[in-house]
């Protein structure tokens, strides 16, 4: 059997992000520097760091990035979000970043305070959708800002046709990146990213990835999100709910036979939803040929 790959040969991935949430625990730290220097060596392009609202939330984050910042050579994205706070509270927080040293902004709506899938209201004072706070951040200090794109179109959108005017929209506001919710079938990210282009999205959409750790929690926030789960997917997790070793092979296995095929069909950047666990990451990463240096 002939098992080279010389289209895999040719192409390497140019750029790859990592994203961290925030740890709430000592444990959890521990546990979120251990991967930050596992995969710290792979050179990404940026790391980002997960936001939320609520004043803890956002101290946690800021600590977090902040220590990006001063020990490591990685640049950090820092997630704002538009849910829990005024103008006033994300712009002072916005600066504290600039002053810190960041100097690029993930923007996002955010989830509605009641959690994914809720009704979302926006905050009285507060910046009301993502597009505002796009433009609010560029009129703040020069941030590169990355936002959100969602394949299968965000679960509040009517149509495709307004999921894509809302992305195009902060574009206009400032955007130059969009980070893509996560999927499991490779064609619904292909047929997006046709639509985005014939309706002159030209910024780089890159697919986010994630390693399945816990295929029950993932298909959960999946239904809540929008996204789908293939029957073939849940299929190969079938009787591992009491072996995790296994479903650690499985996932690594599904996530490196995913990013397989989108880097054959031309993809050359990814960004992958860590979970603040380095090793199925990392052995992805390896296998894409991308190398500790």
């Amino acid at each position: 059997m002939d098992t080279t790959r010389p289209s895999r040969e040719r192409h390497k991935p140019c750029e790859i992000s990592f994203e961290f949430f925030p740890p709430k625990t000592d444990e959890m730290e521990a546990s979120l520097w251990e991967a930050i220097g596992r995969l710290a060596p792979l050179k990404p392009k940026f790391v980002s760091v997960t936001y939320g609202a609520g004043g803890s939330t956002r101290e946690r984050t800021h600590a977090t990035v902040a220590r990006i910042v001063r020990e490591t050579s990685i640049a950090p994205a820092a997630h704002l979000t538009c849910v829990g706070a005024t103008r006033e509270e994300v712009d002072e927080v916005a600066h504290a970043y600039w002053e810190a040293g960041v100097r690029h902004i993930v923007a996002l709506r955010g989830d509605p305070q009641g959690g994914v899938g809720g009704a979302y209201h926006a905050t009285p004072g507060g910046y009301a959708h993502s597009t505002d706070l796009v433009a609010g951040l560029k009129n703040l200090h020069d941030f590169e800002i990355t936002v959100s794109a969602y394949c299968e179109k965000h679960p509040e959108s009517a149509s495709y046709d307004q999921d894509l005017d809302v992305l195009k929209r902060k574009i206009d506001a400032g955007a130059t990146r969009a980070i893509t919710q996560f999927f499991f079938d490779n064609d619904i990210y292909f047929r997006f990213l046709d639509k985005a282009r014939k309706a002159g999205i030209d910024i780089p959409i890159v697919p986010g990835v994630t390693a399945v750790q816990n295929f029950k929690q993932t298909a959960n926030f999946a239904k809540k999100a929008g996204a789908s789960v293939p029957d073939w997917l849940a299929e190969r997790f079938e009787g591992l709910d009491d072996d995790p070793a296994t479903r650690r092979l499985i996932a690594a296995a599904v996530a490196a036979e995913q990013v397989f095929d989108l880097l054959d069909r031309g993809v050359e950047q990814f960004h992958f939803y860590t979970m603040n666990r380095a090793d199925l990451v990392f052995a992805v990463c390896h296998l894409l040929g991308v190398r500790a240096g």
